[in-house]
């Protein structure tokens, strides 16, 4: 009887600190883990996420990175807005750079999306447009003749054209902190930013009703950390600092990746 009672005991003791060693785990057994939808943004394309990727895959989640058109603000958020309509269950909305301001407007009014995350990224208030945002000592607050290639594109709009970062900007600038290798093999396929998308005005912000995050780098020279800092705190963001320039998602992906998965968590 002796025995069967600490037997009991020892029982009772050992469940009470696997409940307290996995808390989330007993409060929602069978709780999805969200759908991660990584959208990229300008001068970029999907591959820029895929060491993240491959992160958020061996942990188990279920990852998908649609291409962002780059073509405006609103055919853009348009674009992912529909995309996501098609996934059930929850889902945590990352941005990059230019994807941030996609985002903030194409989770606007859908309720499967738990969390926003920025990352190095544009988060427009309404009416705002995303060039002015990047900050006065940004690289790209300059002649725009010297930052940009322009390229016409068929059925453009009256004046609109397509902007390519000229070579220096690219590597010095937008991809600095990443080895110039890779920065230099990054340059030729990178994917061109509208003129009129860059000064559309965003809609109403989706971080007014959904919770978020922002992962801002400190050593960023396209948006700068000024600039990041007052659009994090304004969306009232779980701000993270990296020290890192703007492609942070490539040379800081295991930073990165932790805070998508806090968001991730938290839903």
């Amino acid at each position: 009887m002796k025995r069967s009672r600490v037997l009991t005991l020892l029982i009772a003791f050992l469940a009470v600190l696997v409940a307290a060693a996995s808390p989330a785990a007993a409060s929602h057994p069978n709780k999805p883990k969200p759908t991660i939808v990584l959208v990229h943004g300008a001068w970029a394309d999907g591959s820029s996420w895929t060491d993240i990727t491959r992160r958020l895959q061996g942990d188990g989640y279920t990852v998908r990175v649609p291409p962002n058109p780059l073509r405006s603000l609103s055919s853009d958020s348009a674009t992912i807005r529909n995309f996501i309509s098609t996934l059930s269950g929850p889902i945590i909305l990352v941005g990059h750079s230019y994807g941030g301001a996609v985002i903030t407007n194409a989770a606007t009014g859908n309720p499967n999306v738990k969390g926003l995350v920025y990352v190095d990224a544009f988060a427009p208030a309404a009416g705002e447009a995303i060039f002015p945002l990047a900050g006065a000592d940004s690289a790209l607050a300059v002649d725009p003749t010297t930052v940009f290639d322009f390229v016409p594109y068929p059925g453009a709009p009256a004046g609109d054209i397509d902007l390519y970062l000229k070579h220096d900007t690219f590597v010095t600038s937008f991809a600095s902190g990443v080895p110039r290798r890779e920065a230099e093999l990054l340059y030729p396929s990178q994917r061109p930013l509208t003129l009129s998308a860059g000064n559309e005005l965003s809609g109403t912000p989706a971080y007014d009703t959904i919770r978020s995050w922002y992962v801002l780098g400190t050593r960023d020279l396209i948006i700068t950390p000024t600039a990041q800092l007052i659009m994090a705190q304004r969306a009232h963001s779980t701000i993270t600092r990296v020290k890192a320039g703007h492609l942070s998602l490539i040379t800081e992906p295991g930073a990165i990746t932790k805070v998508i998965e806090q968001a991730a968590r938290a839903n």
